[in-house]
């Protein structure tokens, strides 16, 4: 019978990359996660695949050459940098004796690592617990072979459904806590609204020096490490701008390609920060040399988190490193478009403060907005995009709402939304309603 490895921080790291050979790059960063996990690498493997083995996503060839490695390393864990079905997962285990870890399941390992905060540790156990819902069969396999036989019918089967049913009952009471904890955050996020304070967000690359650039804006103290997810709960801090403008600077987690969606999904409350900012601040590693790719995989999670249609700067941070000087980049629309900056030195601080300040106190679009029943949808992207200054409940179930939006915010849910905005001047404004 095969019994499931013990736990083993003695690694081998399996490259795999289809129809070529894997990237270097992304070798070099799937080592950095092994790393931030505490593992310690005792070989590496590559594998070119023409395609996908179903049963064990390698061939035959790299099985033993696995195997070997993990004689002659005494390794007991496989962390391979790909996506593995469950059977995979339990068929690489079965013939290499070894614990096998994906790509999504080291990350999560990560997380859990990493988690401080009481919310912070329930999405990490809520994302780990969906993760494990598709591969509950993995750790039962004592129990597979009373599937059949007399007297071994369905025993087996009752305990796998028996423990699928807690799985479900615990992830429920997770998203039950997670939510409630959200509506919390929400009504903070609205009460700084109300009060005038706007929320700019750092976002970007993990490792990008987010959390060093946070310190040097807030004399915060939050961890900073060489290290991929060196922090993971969010921190807010309110700031004071040159011009004496308060905001409140959020600083979030780090994003990566192919961020797992379980990890999307658990920290929805969390990026929401990022979501409902007037400004979002992408941290960028100008040193890194796939800049441009790791712009384009923060874009791809900005999207997924709904937060893609907010303004955002570009912050080149390690300038020190690249041996630039301080500046700033302006778009076609004279907008500041680019910040270039050293988080370390604090070289082009002050330039970021004032791209801020200009940001925050761009025009301004202040009207009342007059809504049915059934645009309720519309009414919560109003208190996402804005400031709600005021709201009354029509007698026919509708609101009105005093509102104040940036001008691009305003254009866009005009577009997308066909928004109506009656200027504070119309006379339509003050009617009777209805």
């Amino acid at each position: 019978m095969f019994e499931r490895p013990r736990r083993g921080e003695l690694a081998i790291l399996l490259h795999v990359g289809l129809g070529e050979a894997p990237d270097a790059d992304q070798q070099q960063e799937f080592r950095a996660l092994a790393d931030a996990a505490e593992a310690e690498i005792a070989g590496e493997l590559s594998a070119r695949l023409r395609e996908v083995n179903p049963r064990t996503l390698i061939g035959t060839g790299k099985l033993a050459e696995l195997a070997a490695l993990a004689e002659q390393t005494g390794a007991s864990l496989l962390l391979v940098d790909h996506p593995l079905t469950p059977g995979q997962e339990r068929n690489l285990e079965r013939e290499l004796k070894l614990r096998v870890v994906n790509r999504t399941g080291l990350i999560l390992d990560i997380f859990a690592l990493r988690a401080r905060t009481f919310e912070g540790k329930l999405q990490v156990e809520l994302a780990q617990l969906r993760h494990l819902s598709t591969r509950l069969v993995r750790g039962w396999t004592h129990l597979e072979r009373q599937k059949g036989g007399i007297g071994l019918r369905g025993p087996g089967e009752t305990q796998l459904e028996t423990d699928r049913r807690l799985l479900a009952r615990r992830i429920k009471q997770l998203q039950a806590r997670l939510e409630r904890l959200g509506k919390r955050r929400a009504l903070s996020a609205q009460r700084r609204r109300k009060r005038d304070l706007a929320t700019v967000s750092l976002v970007g690359y993990t490792n990008a020096g987010k959390s060093t650039l946070f310190n040097r804006l807030t004399e915060a103290g939050v961890v900073a490490a060489d290290q991929l997810f060196a922090t993971l709960d969010p921190t807010l801090r309110r700031i004071e701008l040159p011009d004496g403008t308060p905001c409140v600077l959020a600083d979030t987690v780090g994003f990566i390609r192919d961020l797992p969606h379980e990890l999307v999904a658990a920290f929805h409350s969390t990026l929401e920060e990022s979501r409902g900012a007037r400004l979002l601040l992408h941290v960028v590693d100008c040193t890194d040399e796939e800049v441009e790719q790791r712009i384009a995989d923060v874009d791809v999670v900005l999207r997924q988190i709904g937060a893609d249609h907010l303004p955002v700067v570009q912050v080149f941070n390690k300038i020190d490193i690249l041996g630039a000087g301080p500046r700033v980049d302006r778009a076609e629309t004279g907008m500041p478009s680019r910040v270039w900056v050293s988080a370390t030195t604090g070289d082009g601080i002050e330039s970021l403060l004032g791209v801020i300040s200009e940001y925050l106190h761009q025009e301004l679009v202040r009207g009342t907005v007059r809504l049915g029943v059934t645009q309720a949808r519309l009414r919560s992207l109003l208190y996402d995009a804005g400031q709600v200054l005021n709201e009354q409940e029509l007698k026919d179930g509708g609101w009105e709402l005093d509102v104040e939006l940036d001008r691009q915010g305003y254009e866009q849910l005009r577009r997308r939304e066909d928004l109506k905005l009656i200027v504070p001047d119309d006379d339509a404004r003050r009617a009777v309603l209805n």
